[in-house]
């Protein structure tokens, strides 16, 4: 009722969704074992939204969804006998993160960056990217997916992905299940180091 009514106040766009953005992280998170907040980043059509499927819904489909805006997932996973809630917040692929509206990464306490492996386009900026991160983000640990695995050897030779940065990636497949949970379980055993 008092978000409603709150909502119903904000004149524009961009301010309701940065309260959407707020209330969610605040309320969603309020009854959670330790949570920990874990945001997507990458271009558009890297599979973000399928690697996050494949990890919380066990499901894949080969539908193309296109993210608008964010959509908040949750998963409750155990590491080192300890219960963890991964709140995941799938945000709309761009470029640069720069281009991201930086309330959906304010609080967060890990980042996953996404690239296509067979979309040299994703992935020609990466070390700018991690620059990016590393600098307005120091203490928030990253984890790299290079997604659609699965194509290796028929449209793109993995001998190209032997060197830095490339040499930290989890090369991931949303539609096999290929190191997708493995690497969300790295960046979790990272994000509560912090």
């Amino acid at each position: 009722m008092v978000f409603e009514k709150k909502y119903r106040g904000i004149s524009s766009n961009f301010h309701r969704e940065i309260y959407v953005s707020l209330y969610l992280e605040t309320n969603i998170t309020r009854l959670m074992p330790h949570p920990q907040k874990i945001v997507i980043l990458g271009h558009f059509g890297v599979g973000k939204t399928s690697l996050i499927r494949r990890f919380v819904d066990a499901s894949f489909s080969e539908d193309y969804l296109v993210t608008v805006g964010v959509h908040v997932k949750k998963k409750d996973i155990i590491i080192n006998d300890n219960p963890t809630t991964l709140v995941i917040w799938d945000i709309e692929g761009n470029s640069e993160i720069s281009m991201s509206r930086s309330s959906y990464l304010l609080g967060s306490n890990g980042f996953v960056y996404v690239f296509d492996v067979s979309r040299p386009e994703t992935y020609a900026n990466l070390e700018a990217q991690l620059e990016y991160l590393k600098e307005h983000f120091p203490k928030v640990p990253v984890t790299i997916f290079g997604n659609k695995a699965d194509k290796f050897g028929e449209e793109v030779s993995k001998a190209f992905f032997e060197v830095p940065p490339f040499t930290e990636c989890f090369f991931t497949s949303a539609k096999t299940g290929e190191n997708v949970e493995e690497g969300f379980k790295e960046l979790t055993i990272k994000t509560l180091k912090q």
